[in-house]
């Protein structure tokens, strides 16, 4: 009887054809086969990798997504055919692509307090904030280059500013000192042990720690908002027109060095709490997330507050990416990851909402090549990596062993992640495209 039951499950198939944009010698033959539809992913990817290694003996196996109809599958054939309310009686053509994973730890990075910010939008370095009021510059896992000594208390972000043709980096910081700092210096350096440097400007004016700085596209400003429920705007220059002035300070009974100090240029008024996180993706518009619920899209000429989100939850951090670079994804003081498509007016319901963390969510950010692809971090000490075409996660990075406080993508194929362990974590070889 239990062999009967065996046969009939067997017998129970389905005709397929695998399709698939990778090239050579990633792609199957494209005639059709049958196939067991209890099949999950793994079993998918059993079947696939069989194919590749029949055209190609050398072949290594490796592991693979499956879409049907543009989204992917996370349940046995049978089960999401049925819930799609696909027939199963036609030639059924699924499409295969890399599955989105790291495939390396590396060696965690060590600071001397919580890792609580992190930048990696340049490919040649990584920028982290600590809560022992010092920044650092990473060129790989493990190798500290720079040291950025100034600000009397933790480093809550940090942001590369790029320039367009500048020869040198300039960093900022944002601080729970109630200030900003600017930092410049030249990477290519032959380095054998971290070189601490100065800022150059310090931007004075918020009336509470700085939590987020975002630089303009063009690099000639940076925003920052603050517990004082404000967002201030600052010109990045280094002479000393307009908003500029040398001081000397001192900094334990001894004369600092003279330093440039900046105010600033404009401040955006709305919030009625913290504002937790800024993002400057286009050059005329800032977004920022809030402790008073809300994420607000700002006109940066004008001053005005052009759209509110709000979603009835403390928001500790947003950024903008996704299909053409317009999707809202923000999270808080609950467990759920929201996405909002601001072309869909009328309605402030999330498009998207990703619900795996068990804590607060503390961080989130796009892929900048990836239409689908985006990574969040929680307290719950876990990082994951999200795409759009399906509920679940792609896959969960445990690398951190208490709350993770940033996280964010290097190089293209690597998430960073920064938390109250201490440490910087970097997890490779993701392949997202």
């Amino acid at each position: 009887m239990d062999m009967d039951g065996e046969a009939e499950e067997n017998s129970r198939r389905v005709q397929v054809r695998f399709v698939t944009k990778l090239k050579p010698p990633l792609k199957v033959p494209p005639s059709s086969i049958a196939i067991p539809s209890n099949l999950t992913r793994l079993g998918l990817s059993t079947v696939v990798n069989n194919l590749l290694q029949a055209g190609n003996l050398d072949w290594k196996a490796e592991p693979f997504d499956f879409l049907i109809d543009g989204e992917l599958v996370r349940m046995s054939l049978e089960k999401f055919l049925l819930a799609k309310g696909i027939s199963a009686e036609k030639i059924l053509e699924i499409e295969y692509i890399k599955a989105v994973a790291p495939r390396k730890e590396e060696e965690p990075s060590f600071h001397d307090d919580w890792v609580s910010a992190v930048d990696g939008s340049n490919p040649g370095f990584i920028v982290t904030g600590c809560y022992d009021g010092l920044a650092r510059l990473w060129k790989a896992a493990g190798v500290c280059t720079h040291i950025l000594e100034g600000h009397s208390d933790g480093v809550a972000s940090v942001g590369v500013i790029n320039r367009e043709g500048a020869e040198s980096i300039t960093v900022a910081t944002a601080s729970k000192d109630r200030t900003l700092r600017l930092w410049k210096f030249n990477t290519e350096e032959p380095v054998n042990n971290p070189i601490k440097i100065r800022a150059f400007k310090t931007l004075r004016g918020h009336r509470g720690s700085v939590q987020s700085v975002a630089a303009q596209t063009s690099g000639d400003m940076v925003c920052s908002g603050s517990w004082d429920c404000t967002i201030n705007l600052w010109q990045t220059n280094d002479n000393t027109d307009g908003d500029l002035s040398i001081k000397k300070r001192k900094v334990n009974d001894h004369a600092d060095e003279s330093q440039l100090e900046g105010e600033a240029v404009s401040t955006l008024v709305g919030h009625t709490q913290c504002v937790s996180s800024v993002v400057w993706p286009e050059h005329e518009t800032i977004y920022s997330a809030s402790w008073d619920h809300s994420v607000r899209r700002w006109d940066v000429e004008t001053g005005k507050d052009l759209s509110d989100i709000f979603c009835g939850k403390v928001l500790s951090c947003v950024d903008v990416g996704g299909e053409g670079a317009t999707l809202i994804a923000a999270g808080g003081s609950d467990p759920i990851l929201r996405i909002w498509d601001p072309r869909k007016p009328g309605t402030s319901a999330p498009v998207f909402q990703f619900s795996s963390h068990t804590s607060w969510v503390s961080a989130c950010k796009w892929h900048k090549k990836s239409w689908f692809h985006l990574v969040s971090a929680s307290y719950d000490g876990k990082v994951m990596l999200w795409d759009l075409r399906t509920a679940w996660p792609l896959a969960v990075i445990e690398s951190h062993e208490d709350k993770v406080l940033c996280a964010d993508w290097w190089r293209g194929d690597s998430v960073i992640s920064g938390g109250a362990d201490s440490k910087l974590c970097i997890s490779s070889g993701i392949p997202v495209l």
